[in-house]
C-alpha cells in the first residue's frame, strides 16, 4: 500500500473514505465534502494516485480488485465515520471477468473491511442499471426505489449492479447498526469527464470537433429511447447529504427533463430522424465485435429497456435538487468533448500517454 499526502487532514471533524475518489464522481463527492458546512478529513483511495491533491484530502493506492485488498482496506478504514464507495470499472468490455473481480468482489472486499473496521455509515453507489427492465410495451415507465433490482442479465454492468445490490442486502442483514445508503444515480456526466467518458462508449475514432452543433446534420430517433442526466456535482452533493446527515436507504437521482431523440437533435442543432432499433443494435453489435467501439450492443440493450426514476425520496429526506437539468448537464459533457476535457487524475486526463494510438493498439474495449 502506498500513500500520498495532499493536506491537512484531522481537524477533528468526520473522517470519510471515498474510494474510487479520482474518477468522474469521485471527485464531485470530495469536493462536495470539502465544501461540507462540517468539518470533513478525506482519504481518497484510488488504484493510480493523481499526481496533484487537494487539500484536505489524504490519498491511499489500493487496488479493491486484487485478492489482498481487504487487509489494506481495513487498515485505511480504521477509525473512519463513513465510507462513500464509487470505485468501478467499465473496460475492459470484451473481458467481463477482470471487471467481476473489481466490480463485485472488490465491493464485497469493502463491506468486509468495513464490517471488520466496524465503519458506522456505507455510503454505496449503485445505478438505475441495477432496476429489473420497465414493461416491454411502456416506454415511460416511472419507478420508486421499491421498483426490483435485477438488472439486465446479459449486460455485464447491469448485472454487476444488481449482483452488489444482493451483496448489500446481506451487509444489512449481517450488520444491523451500520446505516447503509445506497445511491441509484441516472447517466451522470460534467465537463471534466469529457475524455474519459470518450474513450469509454464512443472510443478513438471520434473526432472531438465533429460533436458541435451544426456539424452533425441528422440523429437517429429511436423507437423507445428516454433516459435521463445528472450533473457528476449533483450526485456529489447528494453523496456528501446522505454521510453528514442521518439518511439511510436507497435513493433514486435524476435530473428534470429527458433525453430521447428529439432532445438530443435539439442539443446537436441537429434532424431526428427515426431509426428501428434492430439496425442500430447491428450495427453496434458489429463495431463492437470489430473492436471500432468500447461499448457493448448489451449496453444498448439494458439502455432501451431501463425505467424512469422518481425523485421525491432524495428530495425530501436528503433536501437534494438537481442544479442542471439533464440536458444541461449532457451539453457540458458535449463541449467538454469538443474542447478535449478532462481533469488531473489518471482516469479524467484529457490525453493518455501514446494517445488514440495506443487505445488502438491495446484494443478498443479492451483496457482497464
Amino acid at each position: 500500500m502506498s500513500t500520498a499526502r495532499g493536506g491537512q487532514g484531522g481537524g477533528g471533524g468526520l473522517r470519510v473514505v471515498v474510494t474510487g475518489a479520482s474518477g468522474n464522481v469521485g471527485t464531485s463527492v470530495v469536493k462536495a465534502l470539502l465544501a461540507s458546512s462540517r468539518p470533513v478529513s478525506v482519504v481518497g483511495v484510488a488504484r493510480r494516485l493523481p499526481d496533484r491533491q487537494q487539500d484536505g484530502t489524504d490519498w491511499v493506492s489500493v487496488d479493491i480488485g486484487r485478492p489482498d485488498a481487504e487487509r489494506e482496506l481495513t487498515r485505511v478504514l480504521e477509525g473512519a465515520d463513513a465510507v462513500i464507495h464509487l470505485a468501478w470499472l467499465l473496460q475492459p468490455s470484451h473481458d467481463p471477468a477482470v471487471t467481476w473481480r473489481t466490480n463485485v468482489l472488490g465491493t464485497d472486499r469493502v463491506l468486509r473491511a468495513a464490517a471488520a473496521a466496524e465503519v458506522p455509515a456505507v455510503v454505496c453507489a449503485s445505478s438505475v442499471a441495477a432496476y429489473s427492465p420497465r414493461p416491454a410495451d411502456r416506454d415511460r415507465f416511472w419507478v420508486d426505489e421499491s421498483w426490483p433490482t435485477h438488472g439486465w442479465p446479459t449486460a455485464a454492468y447491469s448485472r454487476e449492479k444488481a449482483y452488489v445490490e444482493r451483496l448489500l442486502d446481506v451487509f444489512e442483514r449481517d450488520q444491523p447498526a451500520v446505516r447503509v445508503v445506497r445511491m441509484r444515480p441516472s447517466f451522470i456526466f460534467k465537463r471534466g469527464s469529457a475524455m474519459e467518458q470518450r474513450r469509454h462508449f464512443a472510443g478513438p475514432l471520434l473526432p472531438n470537433r465533429l460533436v458541435r452543433p451544426s456539424l452533425v446534420p441528422v440523429v437517429p430517433d429511436v423507437p423507445g429511447l428516454r433516459f435521463q442526466a445528472v450533473h457528476s456535482d449533483d450526485v456529489g452533493r447528494a453523496c456528501a447529504s446522505a454521510v453528514t446527515g442521518e439518511a439511510r436507504g436507497a435513493f433514486n437521482l435524476a435530473a428534470d427533463t429527458l433525453l430521447d431523440g428529439p432532445e438530443l437533435g435539439r442539443l446537436l442543432d441537429a434532424r431526428p430522424v427515426p431509426v428501428p432499433r434492430l439496425p442500430v443494435r447491428q450495427a453496434l453489435a458489429a463495431a463492437w465485435r470489430l473492436r471500432l467501439v468500447p461499448a457493448p450492443p448489451t449496453l444498448f440493450d439494458a439502455l432501451m429497456r431501463l425505467p424512469l426514476l422518481e425523485t421525491g425520496r432524495a428530495r425530501s429526506e436528503l433536501g437534494w435538487e438537481p442544479t442542471l437539468s439533464g440536458p444541461e448537464a449532457v451539453a457540458e459533457l458535449l463541449r467538454g468533448m469538443r474542447e478535449g476535457a478532462g481533469m488531473d487524475t489518471p482516469p479524467l486526463t484529457a490525453r493518455l500517454r501514446g494517445g488514440r494510438l495506443r487505445e488502438l493498439a491495446t484494443g478498443v474495449g479492451g483496457r482497464a
